[in-house]
């Protein structure tokens, strides 16, 4: 068992919880519909890694490497219902204690907040639970949906990453964002429901 895992976190109807391989027909139908607004920001092998896994195989590495206290991958569900993912990975610990966090939402409820309360949530869950001093976002610069939750939430700029993650088949520029735990002392989640009540 690692410290802050498994774990399942909550906020009015959002809900981060381990991804699971009963998440099967849910997450591959879910991911099908998606399938145009995904693919474009979807990370990919520089070279030929063979057949790609199967949903059983997908979920044993991600929850393998969350017991070894590597990440820790979340299904996100809005009243019950499986609307993306969320994975907080390269944790470290030692003198940077940081991780980034990926995301990804089923675009038909996209816009309503779902998304930036994952991720205040998975964020908090970092900086109370696990202790770390950072979390990063990483971001393609055409990828205007995923930059506004980042910015919605806060999250300062950091600069441009050359070449940084490999994407539909090309080494793509990445805009950096984070926020260290002192900049939310009263908490991400605690934030983000401020600054919603003063819109």
């Amino acid at each position: 068992m690692t410290a802050g895992w498994p774990a399942t976190l909550r906020d009015g109807r959002v809900t981060l919880r381990p991804i699971a391989r009963s998440d099967r027909e849910a997450w591959t139908q879910v991911r099908a519909l998606n399938r145009d607004w995904l693919d474009a920001w979807e990370a990919t092998p520089p070279r030929d890694l063979g057949p790609p896994v199967s949903f059983a195989t997908m979920v044993r590495g991600l929850r393998g490497q969350a017991r070894r206290g590597q990440l820790l991958p979340f299904v996100v569900t809005c009243d019950g219902a499986l609307v993306g993912q969320i994975t907080v990975g390269g944790i470290t610990y030692g003198s940077l204690c940081s991780a980034h966090i990926g995301y990804w939402i089923d675009s038909r409820v996209a816009g309503r907040g779902i998304m930036p309360t994952a991720v205040a949530l998975a964020v908090d869950h970092c900086f109370l639970v696990l202790r770390l001093h950072r979390v990063e976002v990483n971001i393609r610069p055409e990828n205007v949906a995923s930059l506004r939750v980042v910015e919605k939430l806060g999250f300062r700029e950091e600069g441009l990453r050359r070449s940084f993650l490999h994407i539909s088949g090309e080494w793509r520029d990445h805009r950096s964002f984070a926020l260290t735990a002192d900049e939310v002392p009263q908490g991400l989640l605690a934030r983000w429901h401020d600054s919603r009540s003063a819109g």
